[in-house]
């Protein structure tokens, strides 16, 4: 009697937990697919290449100004027509020169990337809006992101989140 009652009980278990497993809703979205068709998206590739291009200009200005005293100050050299202390100022403000177009170019990918953040963020959350329409209004528990070699949760219900235990878990607050 105890082994029927037992075997119940456990049947009865396997049965609720089976019923939860299957009361959750998963799905997908592919959001470079997405990214892709939205014409923001074409508007803000654009704005970004013609920046890039105008930031590339000036540097490649600069490159080339460079260049030309280098080239001049090893004609210089070449002829005899520079002393040793002259040429020790003008490699020295040769190096300055390289410093100053290094410093550029690193500023130059910072532009570029704060450009892009700027014009991406409005419509990653755009996206992210729909993302959690679509979920509440169809009812799904999780939308995981099905671009190849991403694989994040968009969307999470806010019942199923256990930040606050694993804090506790882990004696942070």
């Amino acid at each position: 009697m105890k082994l029927i009652l037992k075997y119940a009980l456990m049947m009865a278990i396997g049965m609720t937990l089976s019923m939860s497993a299957q009361a959750q809703k998963f799905g997908f979205v592919n959001s470079g697919a997405i990214l892709e068709s939205m014409p923001q998206v074409k508007e803000a590739e654009s704005n970004l290449e013609a920046l890039g291009k105008q930031l590339q200009a000036k540097g490649e200005k600069m490159m080339q100004d460079f260049q030309l005293k280098y080239q001049e100050l090893q004609r210089k050299v070449d002829a005899g027509e520079i002393t040793p202390k002259a040429q020790e100022a003008e490699a020295a403000a040769l190096e300055e020169q390289r410093n100053t177009i290094l410093a550029y170019d690193q500023d130059m990918q910072k532009q570029l990337s704060d450009k892009r953040d700027s014009l991406l963020s409005p419509i990653l959350a755009q996206i992210k809006t729909a993302i959690d329409a679509v979920a509440k209004d169809n009812g799904y528990t999780y939308i995981f992101d099905g671009s190849p070699g991403v694989g994040v949760i968009l969307y999470a219900d806010e019942s199923t989140n256990v930040t606050a235990l694993v804090k506790t878990k882990l004696g942070i607050q």
